[in-house]
């Protein structure tokens, strides 16, 4: 039985709604405050949500982010008792699945309440239906998970996709999976790094070029382009192509075939794009350092990698399964990490990604020698140092000054966002959390641990992010 939140003040508009909703054989609830409301969305698996904007603790729109956070988050409807465009467009961008104004019909209500179930339900057998070859992605994070169920969507057409993320995140590991689950697995899979191109080799490496082209060209060549047919194209740090070659390519993806430097004839080439990037290419657009037709022709799909401190449930499964690739490359000399390393890495920030972690796990086995068990000595000490600040420095201006504008204290009348809301939420939980376990010691932040639930590294990580 599908299951239905409505996030209203009015109650009787939740009270109608309740009742046609339990007509249509569904399970309803709903809450009076935005606050009420998304403790339910945590507490329970909701289909769907009918959010209203104007809430007395806070702006429905705003708490759109908050839902998607959900492992199964539900499809969300909103509702509002005037017109706002504004506030519609912003809906959409946040992928509401519809925007309805209360002084409809309930006729209205009750079509968009059976398409939204209707998208759910077809959306959840293409989840559940197709198993991922995500060959060494390792983790099951919700973050994680998301971008493998993006990764599914693409792997089943051929539009270009633009894969984003900071350095080390994976972004050709991600790349080879859609290639490895589409129809083009047999085929070659392409890798052109635009970094390491210099900029006047950039046209004939991709395009090809024939004999006496120029100076160096003493044999016909083939162009990447041409050697991915019926195969993919990656394109790595797509940012650093060159303006002079944007037109050129942009063609050659449009018409899938294009000249080679030199030659007289067009060559046909079937192939499939995906781009990577760590750059803001929006920005290079602005700045006319990137063509717009370009960047929108190749953001028809797009992958936006977590960074792993993102994922820090995830760092342990890459952690020990990197150590079983190496159990096996090291003829059955096996690695084991004590619990007080697990903690160390988890506590570390990994500026580099999972590139720098697996480097990490390299050099401490090196430097352990094999079958030792593993311990926080092992470790380099940038990162021994970097942790113990975390766990005991003091930041000289505290986040909250920082960032926020309020004073976590009682202020009769005032009116907060709701990400404000949600910040000072969780200062007091562990205001309160560390009170009743008296202090800072070892054994207080071990109490502390289990009482919340909470890592030691993620209590750490909130314990100075509140300046606490």
């Amino acid at each position: 039985m599908p299951k239905i939140l409505i996030i209203d003040d009015e109650d009787q508009i939740c009270k109608t709604l309740v009742k046609i909703f339990t007509r249509m054989n569904h399970w309803v609830n709903y809450s009076l405050t935005l606050k009420q409301g998304i403790e339910k969305v945590f507490a329970e698996e909701f289909d769907i949500i009918f959010l209203d904007v104007n809430l007395p603790d806070g702006n429905g729109l705003e708490a759109i982010e908050v839902i998607r956070e959900h492992p199964f988050a539900p499809e969300i409807i909103i509702m509002t008792g005037y017109s706002d465009p504004e506030g519609a467009e912003l809906a959409m961008k946040s992928k509401a699945w519809d925007y309805i104004q209360k002084s409809r019909s309930h006729k209205e209500f009750k079509f968009s309440l059976i398409r939204a179930l209707e998208y759910r339900k077809q959306k959840q057998s293409k989840l559940h239906g197709k198993t991922i070859k995500r060959d060494a992605i390792i983790g099951e994070s919700y973050l994680i998970s998301k971008c493998l169920g993006k990764v599914s969507i693409a792997a089943s057409n051929n539009l270009p996709v633009l894969i984003k993320g900071e350095t080390g995140t994976g972004k050709e590991l991600f790349s080879k999976a859609i290639h490895n689950n589409s129809k083009r697995l047999f085929e070659e899979f392409v890798v052109v790094d635009c970094a390491a191109l210099p900029e006047h080799l950039v046209e004939s490496t991709l395009f090809g070029h024939t004999k006496g082209a120029f100076s160096s060209a003493d044999s016909d060549k083939t162009g990447l382009m041409k050697m991915a047919d019926k195969g993919t194209l990656f394109l790595d740090e797509v940012g650093e192509l060159p303006l002079s070659v944007q037109k050129k390519f942009l063609r050659a993806l449009q018409e899938k075939q294009f000249r080679p430097v030199g030659g007289r004839k067009e060559i046909k080439s079937d192939f499939r794009l995906i781009c990577a990037t760590h750059r803001d290419l929006e920005n290079m657009v602005k700045k006319k350092q990137f063509r717009k037709d370009l960047f929108y022709r190749i953001f028809s799909m797009n992958i936006h990698l977590p960074p792993l401190k993102d994922r820090e449930n995830d760092i342990k499964a890459i952690a020990l399964y990197h150590l079983s690739c190496k159990k096996v490359f090291a003829k059955g000399n096996s690695y084991t990490m004590s619990r007080e390393f697990l903690e160390e890495i988890q506590m570390y920030e990994w500026p580099g990604n999972v590139r720098e972690l697996i480097n990490t796990i390299d050099l401490v086995c090196s430097d352990a020698g094999a079958g030792s068990t593993l311990f926080p000595y092992h470790l380099p000490g940038h990162i021994r140092a970097f942790n113990i600040r975390n766990k005991f420095d003091t930041p000289k201006n505290g986040y909250i000054s920082a960032k926020f504008p309020f004073s976590y204290g009682e202020k009769p009348g005032s009116r907060l966002t709701f990400k404000d809301h949600i910040e000072k939420t969780k200062y007091e939980y562990l205001h309160d959390l560390l009170s009743s376990t008296k202090g800072d010691g070892k054994g207080a932040i071990k109490e502390a641990c289990m009482v919340s639930g909470l890592s030691k590294s993620q209590l750490y990580r909130l314990i100075q992010k509140y300046n606490l």
